[in-house]
Order: C-alpha cells, then sequence, then structure tokens
C-alpha cells in the first residue's frame, strides 16, 4: 500500500510503498476512505510540539474507511462496513487506569509507548490497522461525505469528552475558554447541540467572536478579552447574565495561565471546571487556583485528556441526528500525493469550522 511517512522530525513526509498491514487477534484491517489533518500538525512534524513519535512512522488521527479484514473477536462488524477508526487505543490488561496511545500521534508514559510500538502507524495511509473496538460502525449516510464526518469526528470527539467529563447539562450556562479556536469553537457548537442554555465566549478575535454570535444566536455570549484579569472575570461574569454552571479550557500551549484562571473563576459555588487544553505544556508560569476559592466554593475541577469509549457513540448519534449540525463546515480535502501541502493548508486554515482532510484512495 502507499503512505505518507515522518522519516525524521523537521523532514517532509514522504510518500511511499509501505507492507500492508495484517491484523492479529483482536484487531481489523480498514480502507482508509478520509482522515482529518490538524491545524497543528505541522508543529508535530517539525518537532516543536516534541510528540512521542518514533519516525519512520505513518501519523494520523483517526479516520473514516470500510473495513477489510476483521479478526476472530469480531461479533458484528463484516467486512465492508463503514467505521469510524478512533485514535484513541488503551490497554486491555488493566480496566481501572488503562494505559493510552493516540495511534500514529502521540502517547502517555512508558504503557503508552509500548501500545504505540505494537500500533506504530496512524491513518495517513491506504490501510490501517486497528483494534476491534476502535472500529464504531457509522451509518451509511456518512458514506456519502466521508471527509467531513472524518473531519467533524476528528474534532468534536474531544470536546465533548471534556463536556461529558463536567455533567453539563441541558439549560445550563458554559464558559469556553479559549471558545475562538479550532477545538473551543467545536465545543461551543456542540454545547448548543447538547441543550446548554447560554455559552459565554470569550477571545481576542473579534471576527471570530461575532461569527459564533451570527451562527448561533443569542445563546451565545461573546466577551472581548483585555488580558487584564480581573476586568476579564467581570465581563464574562457579566455575559452570563447569571450564574456560570460550568467552564471548559481548550486554550493551546501558547496561552498564558492567568487567562485560564480568569475564566475558571467565574463559575459559581459548586460549579465544575474542566480543564482540557495545553498550557504549561510550553513552558511558563503554572495554572494556579486559590486554595480557599476551591474549599469554600466547594468547586470540582478536573483534568480530562481526550474522551471515554462511549463518546464516540454519543457524537456519531449527535451527528446523524441532525443536533449537530455539519452543513457550515468548511471542508478541503487533498490526495495523498499532496499530504505536505495539506499540512501547510491546515496550518494556515486552523480557524473556527476550517476543516482539513487528506482522501489517501485519491492518490
Amino acid at each position: 500500500m502507499r503512505a505518507a511517512v515522518l522519516t525524521r522530525f523537521g523532514a517532509p513526509l514522504t510518500v511511499r510503498e509501505v507492507p500492508d498491514p495484517e491484523a492479529g487477534g483482536g484487531e481489523l484491517v480498514v480502507e482508509v476512505l478520509a482522515a482529518a489533518v490538524a491545524p497543528y500538525a505541522g508543529e508535530v512534524f517539525g518537532g516543536a510540539r516534541k510528540y512521542p513519535l518514533v519516525p519512520p512512522v505513518v501519523p494520523g488521527i483517526g479516520g473514516v474507511g470500510r473495513v477489510v479484514h476483521v479478526g476472530p473477536d469480531a461479533t458484528r462488524l463484516r467486512a465492508g462496513d463503514l467505521v469510524w477508526c478512533d485514535v484513541t487505543v488503551r490497554s486491555r490488561d488493566d480496566a481501572l487506569t488503562p494505559d493510552i496511545t493516540l495511534q500514529g500521534w502521540s502517547s502517555r508514559g512508558e504503557g503508552g509507548a509500548r501500545l504505540a510500538r505494537h500500533l506504530h502507524d496512524g491513518s495517513f495511509a491506504g490501510l490501517m490497522r486497528v483494534p476491534t473496538e476502535n472500529g464504531y460502525p457509522l451509518p451509511a449516510a456518512a458514506g456519502d461525505d466521508p471527509a467531513r464526518w472524518a473531519a467533524a469526528l476528528g474534532v468534536y470527539t474531544i470536546p465533548y469528552g471534556g463536556l461529558l467529563a463536567g455533567e453539563l447539562a441541558a439549560g445550563e450556562t458554559l464558559l469556553v475558554s479559549g471558545a475562538t479556536g479550532n477545538l473551543g469553537s467545536s465545543a461551543v457548537a456542540l454545547a448548543l447541540a447538547m441543550g446548554a442554555g447560554r455559552v459565554v465566549t470569550p477571545g481576542r478575535n473579534r471576527p471570530v467572536l461575532d461569527l459564533l454570535a451570527d451562527r448561533f444566536g443569542p445563546r451565545v455570549r461573546p466577551v472581548a478579552l483585555t488580558g487584564d484579569e480581573t476586568a476579564d472575570r467581570t465581563a464574562m461574569t457579566a455575559a452570563a447574565d447569571g450564574p456560570i454552571d460550568m467552564v471548559i479550557d481548550l486554550l493551546p500551549p501558547g496561552a498564558p495561565s492567568s487567562a485560564t484562571r480568569a475564566a475558571a473563576m467565574t463559575v459559581r459555588e459548586y460549579g465544575r471546571v474542566v480543564l482540557m487544553g495545553g498550557v504549561g505544556m510550553l513552558g511558563g508560569d503554572d495554572l494556579a487556583l486559590p486554595y480557599p476559592w476551591i474549599m469554600r466554593n466547594s468547586i470540582t475541577v478536573r483534568g480530562q485528556w481526550m474522551y471515554p469509549r462511549t463518546a464516540n457513540v454519543g457524537i456519531i448519534r449527535l451527528i446523524a441526528s441532525g443536533a449537530l449540525d455539519l452543513g457550515p463546515e468548511r471542508v478541503r480535502t487533498f490526495g495523498l500525493d499532496a499530504v505536505n501541502e495539506a499540512v501547510g493548508y491546515a496550518a494556515a486554515h486552523g480557524g473556527p469550522f476550517d476543516r482539513t482532510v487528506l482522501t489517501p484512495q485519491s492518490g
């Protein structure tokens, strides 16, 4: 098969022939129809993000495809089924705290690294091998536009995991810290699809704040940030026009921890704060939240990396039902031979609802 290979950090991806993957017990082989290209993929391949990939490696963060081969443990999946291949792979020998690798992308700890050595390659290829439990059946309609589904599932499932972790309920007010970014804007759309009463959207990008307000109407409450922590907290609280039940932080690695703190401390007594962003990963001040404020207000602060397995089923249902409308998404596709062009395009078009997708079967 043909695949895009990262031969070393800092080098362009190389499209070349590699052996077809072979499934063992408990695994599938899937023909990849579409795979999302993250806006920060160039930073990963260039080495700036210092992800624990081990070249040579076929990268990729999941994809939509058709099952080619099923293992003996598959009782419902069949060859020819259309599936979403979830990038988040969990070890099977510890149900309480499984090791995790993001197949073809990243990993956590030595256990995750061991998983990554076994399931080394991702979705920028004609075929990929995935654990049986990572293939999620898709409705037939997804076959009409697999690129749009791959783009959506590669993005929305992440903030969905955070909203589930924070137990967002219909009618509640959510504040999305990092609302003008790729993941943050997706969290806004998703929260509204889940029935949020209001979504406060702080940010410095005025055109994007206006876009969110225009697209979603009065349930979205934009706030233009100034960088003054006290003033910004006051403005966010006022925009909610009532208590803020939950805050989800999706700020990128370059954002200051003060921005996360300003947003987090708007939450009401007994409120919830979910941390999913990259603040502090590139250095800078660590997040400092006042102990008395957390304790006396009974605040729940939770970190969430990626999402539980059930989130895949939930997000597929939200899209299939039309509750999460993918119509306004701008999706640009590239064939496999144009993979480096796709990486550059994704970096330049990483704003709200801009998606870049690789279609390996189109060359």
